[in-house]
């Protein structure tokens, strides 16, 4: 998975296009991730005791991760990512662009 939780991602695909944010999670197993402010849907809830007046309220969905594309830190654009081998051992996202070192893998 290229993308984790807290990395900041530019939609490149749908009605949110061209749109940056953070990631809020990541759920590998369906390829999805939550974007914050990106997918936004109405839920609505019946009245209730917690909720007396009911409404909508308005939710980020799951978009899926082929839509998204992380931006590196360094050159500012979005990139794809590559993974090298650092020193101690552990595998690191790098960007494809510059070299950047985007983080742990």
């Amino acid at each position: 998975m290229h993308i984790r939780r807290d990395d900041v991602v530019e939609v490149i695909a749908g009605d949110d296009r061209g749109r940056r944010s953070r990631v809020l999670s990541v759920d590998p197993r369906k390829g999805r991730a939550v974007v914050e402010g990106v997918n936004r849907v109405y839920k609505h809830l019946k009245r209730s005791r917690k909720n007396p007046q009911g409404g909508r309220l308005e939710i980020e969905a799951p978009v899926r991760i082929s839509n998204l594309q992380l931006v590196c830190s360094k050159c500012d654009r979005p990139v794809r990512t590559g993974t090298k081998v650092a020193d101690d051992g552990k595998k690191r996202r790098v960007c494809r662009k510059c070299g950047a070192d985007l983080g742990e893998l």
